[in-house]
């Protein structure tokens, strides 16, 4: 009897977001259906996959994709190799943090949606513009997480190197550097769900490509289906690039023995 309320416990954990969905289409179904708003105004769940069937035939939907994909990476690969070295040393050298400290904190508030009017100035119209706004997008997350995993460092393990007769090259390189990254894949996957986010909002201002400028140029011709096509498919991948982060995420505490010394499961 345990064993079967244990096993329907289970199954419905797995499928219970697969319920919630199920849900959500049929109230969006419902009010679609009521009347209470015009189709071009709210359109149906069956709308919008016509939508998105249309949008695929077309090859918009691949190209956007593709488009909005490459630049997100782009700012965030260029992002990672900036931060990551300069948040490591911000946290083992205390004098450097202290000096840049102020800077960070000027700069960090500021909204990466602030800085497209300069991005367009500077870089001029096309994908230049938008990896600018998703390398500063992602620079400060992972710059931060750097910072704060070499500060989780246990400084037992350290002054043990120390004593061992390590010097700080050493420390730096073979201890400081392993035990970050775990701390630091929490920068990755933080900033990465970001500039996701941000690339839509960049991609709506001089751009001829791109999810962003899809949904906008849907708007343009009133074809809110389009509009909520394109929204449902960013937060699609936006939820698959989450749980890419999160797999490598898990893998590398894993590896290191974070799991078993966290007590995660």
């Amino acid at each position: 009897m345990m064993e079967e309320a244990r096993s329907r416990r289970t199954m419905l954990g797995r499928f219970s977001p697969f319920f919630v969905f199920l849900l959500l289409l049929a109230i969006w179904q419902i009010i679609a259906a009521s009347g209470l708003f015009l189709p071009l105004l709210f359109p149906s769940p069956v709308a919008v996959v016509r939508a998105t069937v249309e949008l695929w035939e077309k090859g918009i939907l691949v190209r956007d994709i593709t488009a909005s994909l490459s630049r997100v990476f782009s700012g965030f690969i260029l992002a990672a190799v900036f931060a990551i070295p300069l948040g490591l040393l911000l946290g083992w050298y205390a004098r450097l943090k202290h000096a840049f400290d102020p800077l960070v904190q000027i700069l960090r508030p500021i909204s990466p949606i602030a800085w497209i009017p300069l991005a367009i100035l500077w870089f001029g119209i096309g994908n230049r513009p938008a990896i600018f706004i998703i390398f500063i997008t992602s620079l400060f997350p992972i710059l931060l997480a750097s910072i704060s995993a070499v500060k989780n460092i246990d400084q037992l393990i350290i002054k043990s190197a120390v004593n061992f007769g390590a010097g700080g090259g050493d420390i730096l390189r073979k201890i400081v550097i392993p035990a970050s990254f775990p701390y630091v894949m929490v920068g990755l996957r933080i900033a990465l769900g970001i500039a996701w986010v941000i690339i839509v909002a960049a991609e709506m201002v001089g751009m001829r490509s791109g999810l962003g400028f899809m949904i906008l140029d849907a708007r343009n011709f009133l074809r809110t289906d389009m509009v909520v096509a394109g929204m449902i498919i960013i937060g699609i991948i936006g939820l698959i690039l989450d749980r890419i982060m999160l797999f490598f995420e898990k893998s590398i505490r894993i590896r290191w023995g974070y799991r078993d010394l966290k007590g995660e499961r």
